[in-house]
């Protein structure tokens, strides 16, 4: 089985996924990890990845996960999975695959990236992942205004894990 745990910057993607890695004894990858050193100096800029930008990045972490679903072992991945088109790329040949929509309007996102340090994706980047995303229709969805622990037992209880 394979969760990405997927939403805009600031959502929460790596502390509910580790959270949920934690919770279903099983792997935590976070997406950041995998960036090209490329897109961190160009995101650090202050300047929004394109498709061109992802599309190594989202196959590599196809092929993270690929490897997991092969071999029976477990993970969630922490992507910020924002188009329709990524999760395709992201899903390919992975049968055992679930989304889960961390949601947050743009004021609670903004102010958790104000208040972030030592992060490569700065609070300017807000607006340009909103006018990214893409919302899932066939994820879990969850209010990221609940507390962590509440969202990963709902999580829990709405994929019967």
């Amino acid at each position: 089985m394979v969760i990405i745990v997927m939403g805009v910057c600031g959502s929460g993607k790596s502390t509910i996924g580790s959270l949920l890695a934690e919770k279903l004894g099983c792997s935590f990858l976070d997406a950041d990890v995998f960036h090209p050193q490329a897109n961190v100096e160009k995101m650090s800029r202050g300047e929004p990845l394109n498709d061109e930008d992802r599309k190594p990045w989202l196959v590599r972490l196809n092929k993270e996960m690929a490897q997991c679903s092969t071999t029976g072992t477990s993970a969630v991945l922490g992507c910020s999975a924002l188009k329709e088109s990524y999760r395709e790329i992201l899903s390919e040949g992975i049968s055992d695959l679930s989304v889960v929509y961390l949601k947050g309007d743009y004021n609670t996102i903004y102010e958790r990236m104000s208040s972030r340090a030592g992060h490569f994706m700065g609070e300017n980047m807000v607006q340009s992942q909103f006018d990214t995303l893409e919302e899932p229709t066939d994820a879990i969805v969850v209010d990221i205004k609940e507390s962590p622990e509440a969202i990963v037992s709902q999580i829990v209880r709405e994929a019967y894990f």
